[in-house]
């Protein structure tokens, strides 16, 4: 699938590539599931990033408007689930 991740000019390039691979492994929890682990590292980072829950909600449905996949189940998921999980969206 091709579309494009959103993000701010105003981020390093470092930064930029993190927030884009929050976003990969959000896919992946979609289409294959994903140690609950790697989300967790992944979202902290994009956290660290976004540390703005408005900012945050903007980039999700952004994400979700180019790529069609909801990331705050994903993240609710993996909140509510204990370590060593397989986080698994629902499809689309």
């Amino acid at each position: 699938m091709s579309f494009s991740y959103p993000f701010s000019k105003d981020w390093s390039t470092n930064e930029i590539v993190d927030v884009v691979q929050f976003f990969e492994v959000i896919e992946h929890a979609y289409e294959k599931g994903v140690k609950r682990e790697e989300l967790m590292a992944k979202y902290r980072r994009f956290k660290e990033i976004v540390p703005s829950i408005a900012e945050e909600k903007t980039y999700f449905r952004d994400f979700e408007k180019e790529s069609g996949y909801i990331c705050y189940p994903i993240i609710k998921k993996m909140k509510e689930t204990t370590a060593g999980a397989i986080i698994k969206g629902a499809g689309r």
